[in-house]
Order: C-alpha cells, then structure tokens, then sequence
C-alpha cells in the first residue's frame, strides 16, 4: 500500500483510532502519540518499507517518555528501535529488548487505512 491518501490508525478498545495523515510521517523516524485516556503514549514508526509499527513511548530502562525518537534499525531481520537515552534495542513487531530478555514494551496494532 502506498502511502498517498492513507492514514495511520491503532488498535485501541476494539475499534481503530486515526492519528494522522500518513504523509506527515517520515520513513526511519518516530513521532509521540497522546492517546486518548490523556495517560498514556505511543511512540508509532513509518519504516522504509512502509510499514506502521506502534510501541509505548516510555522507556522502561530510565523511565522517560522518549522511544519516539529513537533510531530505526534491524538486526536479524527484525526492526528496532535504539532508545536514545540508553541505547537499549526493542523490536518494533513484539516489543521485546534485544539486550535484556526479562523487558519489554507494550505493542499496539498499527496500520495504514484509508
């Protein structure tokens, strides 16, 4: 799917909600989400295949909301992102940390819809 014209939307209580146009994301970087019980966030990736991934924002090593501007990576064929506080690796499609087995972070389903 091209981007053009899609939007970028997350799984949340059983329904999916729009973020945004996915043209005002940018392949290989992140942006912050406020979701709507005004607590949490998601930190939602476009990578360069242009596929939509979504993590909690909250770096659960230091505690900060910051996953969002992490750096996009793979290793082994799956996509992480680079915490940039700590460095700590979390694949996108689990949220599992590629550095330490007993973490990991919330993943929400993400798409692009029309």
């Amino acid at each position: 799917m091209t981007t053009t014209g899609a939007s970028v939307q997350l799984r949340l209580d059983g329904g999916w909600l729009t973020l945004c146009a996915a043209s005002r994301l940018t392949p290989g970087r992140g942006v912050a989400v406020l979701l709507p019980d005004g607590r949490r966030q998601a930190a939602v990736f476009l990578d360069r295949s242009r596929r939509v991934y979504a993590i909690d924002n909250r770096d659960p090593f230091s505690g900060a909301a910051v996953l969002s501007r992490g750096l996009l990576g793979s290793a082994d064929g799956r996509v992480f992102v680079a915490s940039p506080l700590l460095k700590q690796r979390f694949d996108l499609a689990t949220g599992q940390c590629l550095d330490d087995g007993d973490v990991r972070v919330g993943v929400y389903a993400a798409r692009l819809g029309t």
